[in-house]
Protein backbone atom coordinates (compact mmCIF):
# COMPACT_ATOMS: atom_id res chain seq x y z
CA UNK A 1 0.00 0.00 0.00
CA UNK A 2 1.27 3.60 -0.60
CA UNK A 3 2.02 6.55 1.44
CA UNK A 4 -0.68 8.22 -0.02
CA UNK A 5 -3.47 4.98 -0.01
CA UNK A 6 -2.43 5.14 3.94
CA UNK A 7 -3.16 8.97 4.28
CA UNK A 8 -6.19 8.67 2.87
CA UNK A 9 -7.80 6.03 4.64
CA UNK A 10 -6.75 7.66 7.98
CA UNK A 11 -8.26 10.90 6.58
CA UNK A 12 -11.95 11.42 8.12
CA UNK A 13 -14.68 12.11 5.37
CA UNK A 14 -15.42 14.96 6.42
CA UNK A 15 -12.56 16.37 4.85
CA UNK A 16 -11.88 16.97 1.33
CA UNK A 17 -9.48 14.49 -0.70
CA UNK A 18 -6.75 16.81 -1.55
CA UNK A 19 -4.21 14.24 -2.11
CA UNK A 20 -5.68 12.30 -5.29
CA UNK A 21 -4.21 13.03 -9.12
CA UNK A 22 -2.68 16.20 -6.87
CA UNK A 23 0.28 16.37 -9.96
CA UNK A 24 -2.57 16.30 -12.85
CA UNK A 25 -4.65 18.78 -10.87
CA UNK A 26 -1.98 21.06 -10.05
CA UNK A 27 -1.05 20.76 -13.83
CA UNK A 28 -3.98 21.35 -15.36
CA UNK A 29 -4.09 24.74 -13.38
CA UNK A 30 -1.06 26.52 -13.92
CA UNK A 31 -1.25 25.39 -18.13
CA UNK A 32 -4.22 27.53 -18.15
CA UNK A 33 -3.16 29.95 -15.90
CA UNK A 34 -1.01 32.94 -16.37
CA UNK A 35 2.38 33.90 -14.32
CA UNK A 36 2.14 37.40 -12.53
CA UNK A 37 4.91 38.90 -10.13
CA UNK A 38 4.70 38.66 -6.65
CA UNK A 39 3.93 41.59 -4.13
CA UNK A 40 6.30 42.28 -1.63
CA UNK A 41 6.52 43.33 2.09
CA UNK A 42 5.30 46.99 2.28
CA UNK A 43 3.06 46.85 -0.95
CA UNK A 44 -0.29 48.15 0.59
CA UNK A 45 -2.38 45.07 -0.63
CA UNK A 46 -0.37 42.73 1.68
CA UNK A 47 -1.45 45.16 5.14
CA UNK A 48 -5.16 45.20 4.52
CA UNK A 49 -7.97 42.73 4.97
CA UNK A 50 -9.08 40.82 1.60
CA UNK A 51 -12.63 41.22 0.74
CA UNK A 52 -14.88 38.21 0.90
CA UNK A 53 -15.83 36.29 -2.50
CA UNK A 54 -19.00 36.63 -3.87
CA UNK A 55 -19.02 35.52 -7.25
CA UNK A 56 -18.17 32.07 -8.27
CA UNK A 57 -17.49 32.07 -12.00
CA UNK A 58 -15.06 32.10 -14.81
CA UNK A 59 -13.10 35.17 -13.09
CA UNK A 60 -12.73 33.28 -10.00
CA UNK A 61 -11.93 30.20 -11.86
CA UNK A 62 -8.98 32.09 -14.00
CA UNK A 63 -7.77 33.38 -10.76
CA UNK A 64 -7.25 30.74 -9.43
CA UNK A 65 -5.51 29.16 -12.13
CA UNK A 66 -3.41 32.25 -12.56
CA UNK A 67 -2.32 31.58 -8.80
CA UNK A 68 -0.95 28.39 -9.52
CA UNK A 69 0.95 29.41 -12.29
CA UNK A 70 2.52 32.24 -10.06
CA UNK A 71 2.90 29.50 -7.27
CA UNK A 72 4.77 26.81 -9.34
CA UNK A 73 6.63 29.88 -11.11
CA UNK A 74 8.24 31.51 -7.79
CA UNK A 75 8.84 27.69 -6.19
CA UNK A 76 6.01 28.23 -3.29
CA UNK A 77 3.70 25.74 -1.75
CA UNK A 78 1.06 28.02 -1.03
CA UNK A 79 -0.32 31.68 -2.37
CA UNK A 80 -3.29 33.74 -1.26
CA UNK A 81 -4.32 36.56 -4.00
CA UNK A 82 -3.35 39.49 -2.24
CA UNK A 83 0.52 38.25 -3.35
CA UNK A 84 -0.35 38.69 -6.50
CA UNK A 85 -2.16 42.04 -6.28
CA UNK A 86 -5.34 40.70 -5.71
CA UNK A 87 -7.60 41.82 -2.99
CA UNK A 88 -10.00 38.48 -3.09
CA UNK A 89 -10.50 35.84 0.04
CA UNK A 90 -8.41 33.49 -2.17
CA UNK A 91 -5.36 30.96 -1.35
CA UNK A 92 -3.90 28.00 -3.15
CA UNK A 93 -1.88 25.19 -2.32
CA UNK A 94 1.11 22.62 -3.48
CA UNK A 95 2.45 21.06 -0.58
CA UNK A 96 3.43 18.11 1.48
CA UNK A 97 2.15 16.99 5.00
CA UNK A 98 4.67 15.62 7.61
CA UNK A 99 4.36 12.02 6.49
CA UNK A 100 5.79 13.30 2.74
CA UNK A 101 2.05 13.15 0.87
CA UNK A 102 1.24 15.85 -1.96
CA UNK A 103 -1.79 18.35 -1.11
CA UNK A 104 -2.82 20.44 -4.05
CA UNK A 105 -6.12 22.10 -3.75
CA UNK A 106 -7.76 25.73 -3.24
CA UNK A 107 -9.84 27.38 -0.36
CA UNK A 108 -12.45 30.62 -1.00
CA UNK A 109 -13.25 32.50 1.96
CA UNK A 110 -10.92 30.38 4.49
CA UNK A 111 -11.56 30.46 8.20
CA UNK A 112 -8.92 28.21 10.60
CA UNK A 113 -11.20 26.41 12.81
CA UNK A 114 -10.32 27.21 16.87
CA UNK A 115 -8.45 24.14 18.06
CA UNK A 116 -9.13 22.54 21.47
CA UNK A 117 -6.27 22.75 23.98
CA UNK A 118 -5.22 19.05 23.76
CA UNK A 119 -4.64 19.86 19.79
CA UNK A 120 -2.35 23.13 20.21
CA UNK A 121 0.82 21.66 19.95
CA UNK A 122 3.58 24.21 18.57
CA UNK A 123 5.75 23.71 16.56
CA UNK A 124 8.72 26.50 16.25
CA UNK A 125 9.92 25.75 12.48
CA UNK A 126 11.41 28.20 10.41
CA UNK A 127 8.92 29.82 8.39
CA UNK A 128 9.37 31.73 4.95
CA UNK A 129 7.46 33.73 2.58
CA UNK A 130 7.14 34.74 -1.38
CA UNK A 131 6.31 38.39 -0.17
CA UNK A 132 9.64 38.41 1.84
CA UNK A 133 11.95 37.17 -0.38
CA UNK A 134 15.36 35.18 0.60
CA UNK A 135 14.17 35.42 4.61
CA UNK A 136 13.84 32.86 7.12
CA UNK A 137 12.53 32.62 10.48
CA UNK A 138 11.52 30.58 13.71
CA UNK A 139 7.50 30.77 14.15
CA UNK A 140 5.57 28.85 16.62
CA UNK A 141 2.63 27.54 15.36
CA UNK A 142 0.25 24.67 16.11
CA UNK A 143 1.31 21.67 14.23
CA UNK A 144 -2.36 21.11 13.09
CA UNK A 145 -4.62 22.56 10.89
CA UNK A 146 -8.47 22.53 9.75
CA UNK A 147 -9.19 25.35 7.75
CA UNK A 148 -13.09 25.51 5.77
CA UNK A 149 -13.99 27.32 2.89
CA UNK A 150 -15.82 27.23 -0.67
CA UNK A 151 -14.42 25.87 -3.55
CA UNK A 152 -13.92 28.17 -6.96
CA UNK A 153 -17.53 27.15 -7.72
CA UNK A 154 -19.13 27.65 -4.44
CA UNK A 155 -19.25 23.94 -3.25
CA UNK A 156 -18.12 23.48 0.70
CA UNK A 157 -14.45 22.61 1.39
CA UNK A 158 -13.13 21.37 4.76
CA UNK A 159 -9.17 20.86 4.60
CA UNK A 160 -6.79 18.94 7.61
CA UNK A 161 -3.20 19.72 7.60
CA UNK A 162 -0.29 18.83 9.84
CA UNK A 163 2.96 20.00 10.39
CA UNK A 164 4.59 21.97 7.24
CA UNK A 165 1.28 21.36 5.66
CA UNK A 166 -0.59 22.95 9.01
CA UNK A 167 1.48 25.61 8.83
CA UNK A 168 0.87 26.58 5.14
CA UNK A 169 -2.76 26.72 5.99
CA UNK A 170 -2.43 29.44 8.48
CA UNK A 171 0.63 31.32 6.77
CA UNK A 172 -2.06 31.65 3.71
CA UNK A 173 -5.14 32.17 5.72
CA UNK A 174 -3.07 34.94 7.75
CA UNK A 175 -2.40 36.47 4.29
CA UNK A 176 -5.98 37.29 3.83
CA UNK A 177 -6.38 39.55 6.90
CA UNK A 178 -3.36 41.55 5.94
CA UNK A 179 -0.90 39.88 8.60
CA UNK A 180 2.38 39.01 7.26
CA UNK A 181 4.29 36.11 9.16
CA UNK A 182 6.87 38.81 10.49
CA UNK A 183 3.95 40.54 12.12
CA UNK A 184 3.97 37.64 14.56
CA UNK A 185 7.80 38.04 14.99
CA UNK A 186 9.29 40.26 17.72
CA UNK A 187 10.66 43.62 16.98
CA UNK A 188 14.27 42.56 17.10
CA UNK A 189 13.47 39.26 14.97
CA UNK A 190 11.38 41.28 12.35
CA UNK A 191 14.83 43.40 11.74
CA UNK A 192 16.60 40.34 11.13
CA UNK A 193 14.03 38.98 8.48
CA UNK A 194 13.89 42.70 6.48
CA UNK A 195 17.93 42.27 6.84
CA UNK A 196 17.80 39.03 5.47
CA UNK A 197 15.54 40.31 2.23
CA UNK A 198 17.67 43.53 1.59
CA UNK A 199 20.71 41.22 0.71
CA UNK A 200 18.82 38.69 -1.17
CA UNK A 201 17.98 38.97 -4.99
CA UNK A 202 14.31 37.38 -5.60
CA UNK A 203 14.55 34.67 -7.96
CA UNK A 204 11.03 35.66 -9.96
CA UNK A 205 9.70 38.56 -10.64
CA UNK A 206 8.33 40.98 -8.29
CA UNK A 207 6.35 43.93 -7.96
CA UNK A 208 8.89 46.67 -6.65
CA UNK A 209 7.03 49.36 -4.25
CA UNK A 210 7.35 52.91 -4.91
Amino acid sequence: MSQQETEQDRRSPEFTDDTTDAEARELAHRERGTVRPITVVGNPVLHTPCREVTEFGEDLARLVDDMFASQRAAEGVGLAANQIGVDLRVFVYDCPDDAGVRHVGHVVNPVLDELPAGRRVLDDSPEGCLSVPGAYMELARPDYAVVRGKDLHGNDVAVEGTGFFARCLQHETDHLYGRLYIDRLSKRERKDVLAQMAESTPKYETVPND
